[in-house]
């Protein structure tokens, strides 16, 4: 650990290496402004270093605090001996991109589940069972057979809008074990697309109309950065529990669903091309719905990356170089997602909304208030007076959020 004085003179010295490269290189930065970037990286790098260097060196046992109030043969004579620290880990450091992985995994299993595609397969497996269509002993049909035999061992119908509910917000009611629902996904997660697709929208604006149109200077990266914590933190209390193997499951009786529609036998029953054909022609034949398939199967395969991309330590890049060249990662599914959300009514573009106040988010999974909790994760209490159901914000429209909020507000359960 640095002493107080150290301290500051470090500080003072970084402070005056900056302000000397920035005189005497000042006619070279105003014409390329990448390299006050560099510079400002190389500085930091070193900074860094030094920082972590110090951060190995030994400790007292009392933290320094027997030297700050002169205790002891080690007591500061002045202020400027007692040591000091730099800091803790920054909080968005710490994420596990694992359980972000699943609740992507999960936003694609959602939309499939939304085209119908289980539904299919079940009502496809009704109608194999009482012999109203003609498959016997392909290989659609022996899979279907299978698929019903393993029934048994898998995850309901029911325990997977469970946790569509719980983690992504999506759906009616409570969530898995009469849970909080995550209401703030979809918003949190339109919010972080849009400033996504508003930031390249900026980038190529920028490129047609200004001068020294590489200038990195227009699009604020901050916006993007706080949109995707803002969502990353919300995931980060709502992905425990069982979700990981749950969409470990999932995938494979998609996966195993596709294989049955995909069957020769089961393409020629319906007179398909492929397997969405399959899909198609269910819903529409025994089902009369209104295809949803290419907007909702867009919106899988788009948000999965989306959030795949959350999932890593990019959105955690200062550098506006390695920053934007991530983010281009993203920058082609962000807008797709956004242009089928919008397309299904599910989502709208935005140019006002930067940031979202955190006052307005309401709290779930592991960090939910106490007036929000679910019965199961209650402690006892020894009041007579029964508690109160809790309360959650109501979504209008099949449970997908669309702007506003709306519902009561949560109260704390009475004192015991």
């Amino acid at each position: 650990m640095l002493s107080e004085k150290e301290y500051q003179e470090r500080l003072d010295r970084i402070q005056a290496l900056r302000q000397q490269l920035a005189q005497r290189l000042s006619g070279s930065l105003v014409s390329n402004p990448a390299l006050a970037e560099e510079l400002n990286g190389q500085i930091d790098a070193l900074v860094d270093a030094a920082t972590n260097a110090d951060a190995t060196k030994a400790t007292p046992p009392d933290g320094g605090l027997a030297a700050l109030i002169g205790l002891g043969p080690q007591a500061a004579q002045q202020f400027g001996d007692a040591t000091t620290s730099h800091g803790v880990v920054p909080y968005d450091e710490q994420v596990n991109s694992e359980r972000i992985v699943a609740v992507g995994d999960l936003y694609y299993l959602y939309q499939h589940e939304q085209i119908g595609v289980f539904k299919v397969v079940q009502k496809l497996k009704e109608l194999f069972e009482a012999g109203a269509v003609r498959l016997s002993a392909g290989p659609g049909a022996y899979r279907l057979y299978q698929f019903d035999r393993r029934d048994v061992l898998r995850y309901t119908r029911r325990d997977r809008l469970d946790a569509y509910r719980r983690v992504l917000g999506y759906g009616r009611g409570l969530g898995s074990a009469q849970s909080r629902p995550n209401t703030d996904f979809h918003m949190l997660f339109a919010q972080f697309v849009n400033q996504v697709t508003l930031f390249w929208r900026d980038k190529r604006i920028s490129d047609v109309i200004r001068e020294r149109a590489l200038d990195p200077s227009f699009g604020s990266i901050a916006v993007v950065r706080r949109s995707g914590l803002d969502l990353r933190n919300n995931l980060k209390f709502t992905s425990f529990g069982h979700l990981n193997v749950m969409r470990v499951e999932l995938m494979q009786v998609l996966e195993e669903s596709f294989r049955i529609l995909g069957a020769p036998d089961v393409i020629d029953l319906f007179g398909a091309d492929n397997a969405w054909d399959v899909v198609d022609e269910v819903l529409i034949r025994y089902f009369d719905e209104r295809l949803q398939s290419s907007p909702r199967q867009r919106m899988a395969v788009t948000g999965r990356e989306v959030l795949r991309w959350l999932a890593g330590p990019h959105i955690l890049e200062t550098a506006r170089g390695e920053f934007e060249a991530l983010l281009m990662q993203i920058a082609e599914p962000a807008e797709e997602w956004l242009t089928s959300a919008q397309a299904m009514s599910l989502a709208r573009r935005t140019g006002t909304d930067r940031v979202l106040p955190w006052e307005q988010l309401g709290r779930a999974g592991i960090a939910a208030a106490v007036a929000e909790r679910s019965p199961v994760t209650m402690p006892r209490t020894r009041s007579p007076r029964a508690m109160p159901p809790p309360v959650y914000p109501r979504r209008n429209g099949r449970g997908t959020y669309r702007g506003g909020r709306s519902g009561r507000r949560v109260t704390a359960y009475p004192r015991p």
